[in-house]
């Protein structure tokens, strides 16, 4: 298990998301300069350095879904107009699309969710778990909240085509390929199953 310490380190070091530096630790047994040498060879910390660029580019894509049940419109973002004409990031935004029609995200990131939402699921797994010993409450609760943004975040969700890829890291992946900033800027999913949407 590699402790989060470890892996906030990294992440101040290199500017890699959460789970490119899990994964990145996982494979180089906790040593934090081969870490840095196996984000450096997946490109994620190119793409983390290009996600501070502006992206005044990118196109709004429109996906259906079951027979006309559920439809999707994603504004997905880029820095130049080229970009947002390549194939690649055009196959982007559909995957991204049939993504929110499948697993119906709330958010984009765990960044926008209200902190008031946050500190009711925290207390919610917090009466889940009082029995539990003090020390370890705050681990199990911590679990509990990176599986519920999972669920409920866009960028935490495992990528519907690859389980194993989440949808932040298929996107760091394409914008190290593209060389260009990507970032979704909202989506909007309309469903006649739940007689709602959902906005972010």
């Amino acid at each position: 298990m590699i402790d989060s310490k470890l892996v906030m380190q990294l992440r101040a070091q290199t500017g890699a998301g959460v789970l490119e530096a899990k994964h990145a630790l996982e494979e180089s047994g906790g040593d934090i300069e081969k870490a840095v040498e196996v984000l450096r060879k997946s490109g994620a910390i190119k793409a983390a350095k290009k996600s501070e660029r502006a992206t005044n580019e990118g196109l709004v894509h429109a996906y259906i879904h079951g027979g006309g049940k559920v439809g999707v419109l994603l504004e997905l973002l880029c820095e130049t107009d080229f970009v947002a004409r390549n194939p690649e990031f055009e196959n982007l935004a559909h995957d991204l699309a049939m993504q929110i029609a499948a697993a119906n995200p709330l958010y984009v990131k765990s960044e926008d969710i209200p902190q008031e939402v946050v500190e009711k699921e925290k207390s919610i797994y917090s009466e889940e778990v009082a029995e539990k010993p003090a020390n370890i409450v705050d681990k199990i609760v911590e679990g509990k909240l990176e599986k519920w943004y999972s669920e409920v975040c866009l960028m935490n969700q495992p990528f519907i085509k690859d389980e194993d890829t989440t949808i932040g890291e298929l996107i760091q992946s394409k914008i190290a390929k593209l060389g260009e900033n990507i970032q979704v800027r909202r989506f909007v999913r309309y469903s006649l199953q739940d007689g709602g949407t959902s906005v972010c």
